[in-house]
């Protein structure tokens, strides 16, 4: 976390936390939805949901400086919500897969999309969709489209053995919350 991130906290510790401004799409990119974004619907379809509006997805975020300074400043929380720590403010972030997105360098090596390194490759599945997720030292996330050429490598080669999932399965075993809002909201209304 910067340390003008951690010098806002102390001084304003009781800042209320945002819910359904900030999303993170299945290739790493990130998307500010704002009110007529959040009106539009979710940011993802979540279990059993009808499919969501494009509008919903909001504005796709491309100021390199900010989409770093995000980078740095997102964590999770005990609740297994993402967030991004926007000085004094927790930006919860609305997932459409998975709180990381991997890419896989030349050298075989993985980063997140924030690039971070992913570490050590522990298990590896393909869920309904035919979408590769892996689960690493840094956690469970999805693996970019634009590099399964590797990643079909790494599976035909025997590095990774995938087995056949579900979402759902996916979400319980990685413990991590794809709609932030919508658990809100559900707790707001008992």
């Amino acid at each position: 976390m910067d340390d003008i991130v951690k010098a806002a906290l102390a001084k304003w510790p009781n800042v209320p936390d945002c819910y359904g401004w900030l999303g993170l799409d299945g290739r790493g990119q990130w998307y500010m939805r704002d009110d007529k974004a959040q009106a539009a619907g979710p940011f993802a379809v979540l279990r059993g949901e009808p499919a969501t509006s494009p509008a919903a997805k909001g504005s796709l975020l491309r100021h390199d400086k900010l989409i770093d300074f995000i980078g740095r400043n997102y964590e999770s929380d005990e609740q297994g919500q993402w967030f991004f720590q926007n000085g004094p403010q927790r930006v919860y972030v609305e997932l459409e897969v998975t709180p990381w997105v991997w890419r896989i360098q030349l050298n075989g090596e993985i980063t997140s999309h924030t690039g971070k390194p992913a570490g050590k490759v522990g298990a590896c599945w393909l869920d309904e969709r035919g979408r590769l997720y892996l689960e690493t030292d840094l956690g469970m996330g999805v693996v970019h489209t634009a590099d399964m050429h590797q990643a079909a490598e790494a599976v035909e080669s025997g590095r990774w053995k995938p087995e056949e999932t579900t979402v759902a399965a996916l979400v319980e075993r990685g413990q991590y919350v794809r709609s932030p809002a919508a658990r809100q909201a559900a707790v707001a209304h008992g």
